[in-house]
């Protein structure tokens, strides 16, 4: 008899056995992976935006060439545009190219610049993700010199749109998948790096306030600025309020759907897409210009959010620096 319950016994601890020793731990996830490994490396979107951004006042600017000796300067606008009048000593290059160029800094910081300071910024946050010290200069050569001022001077306007108001609360935060994508790596450095590659040759990165004023329910659209804010200035009806976006609360953004991030300028908006896209979020777009493209006139004379500083042509936005600069036979213009 009791062989019998021994019998039975092994063979109702067998199957449990095989069945224990035959499971498999789950399988993280690319996104997961990234995440992780972000989140140990200082990737977080608060380490990607200290001390991002300086405007021309703050830069150690030498006033006899009007170089900026403290960085290695890299300039994105079109060769043709660049030819006309740079800073001294700047790199004309092609976002396809940032990567390599940045090598050629040799440790020295970067300094990005662009027309307007959005794609400087952009540039700026994939820098970053990739292991660089890079910086991008307010408004870009917009502020440099009154001549390169044409397309904030275009874009800083008001627009009339009913889908731009003062009433009623942010979105309700929920809680969604992450973004499903494969690399093809495991370690956390090599996905990181693909991902930075992927975001490098993500050109569909920006959308108009036509676009999206025209139609927000299209977009998950994000209002990246203080509460204060939202009401003096008026926000797009309908957008979520996560300024405190991380990795942490990335849970918070749909991956599926258009995520349309804005900022004052633009230029906060694009940096902040950027590291969306390096984390998955390939479809994020960064609203061109921001709210001084809707409501400028209001944030000129703003003080909720220091918003006059963040204005084009505001007080004590660095907008209007007027440095000297050099066209593509090296001669000098000077202030004027």
């Amino acid at each position: 008899m009791k062989k019998i319950i021994s019998l039975f016994l092994v063979l109702a601890i067998v199957p449990m056995l095989l069945t224990t020793g035959c499971k498999k731990e789950k399988v993280k996830t690319d996104f997961e992976i990234l995440n992780e490994y972000a989140g140990v490396n200082n990737l977080d979107l608060s380490n990607i935006l200290d001390g991002w951004v300086i405007p021309g006042s703050k830069l150690n600017v030498d006033t006899n060439d009007f170089s900026i000796p403290d960085y290695y300067i890299m300039d994105f606008r079109k060769a043709a545009d660049f030819d006309i009048g740079h800073i001294k000593d700047a790199h004309n290059v092609s976002m396809g190219n940032l990567l390599t160029e940045a090598e050629k800094a040799g440790g020295k910081p970067i300094l990005c610049v662009c027309y307007t300071g959005q794609t400087a910024a952009r540039a700026t946050g994939l820098l970053r993700m990739a292991g660089y010290s890079a910086k991008s200069l307010k408004w870009g050569m917009a502020a440099w010199h009154n001549d390169f001022a044409g397309k904030w001077n275009a874009n800083a306007t008001d627009f009339d749109s009913p889908n731009w108001v003062t009433t009623g609360d942010p979105a309700a935060v929920s809680e969604f998948s992450t973004p499903d994508f494969s690399t093809g790596k495991s370690e956390g450095a090599d996905i990181l790096k693909d991902r930075v590659n992927a975001a490098i040759a993500n050109s569909s990165w920006t959308i108009s306030k036509i676009d999206v004023l025209g139609n927000p329910d299209n977009y998950f659209v994000n209002n990246f600025w203080p509460p204060d804010s939202w009401s003096e200035y008026g926000h797009i009806k309908g957008a979520y309020r996560i300024s405190d976006l991380k990795l942490e609360t990335l849970k918070n953004l749909d991956p599926n759907e258009t995520i349309v991030t804005y900022c004052y300028t633009g230029q906060t908006s694009s940096i902040v897409t950027s590291w969306l896209h390096v984390m998955g979020y390939d479809k994020a777009k960064s609203l061109l210009f921001g709210a001084n493209g809707i409501v400028h006139s209001k944030l000129v004379i703003g003080n909720t959010g220091s918003a006059h500083a963040k204005s084009w042509k505001g007080e004590s936005s660095a907008s209007n620096l007027n440095f000297g600069y050099y066209d593509k036979d090296g001669n000098l213009h000077n202030p004027g």
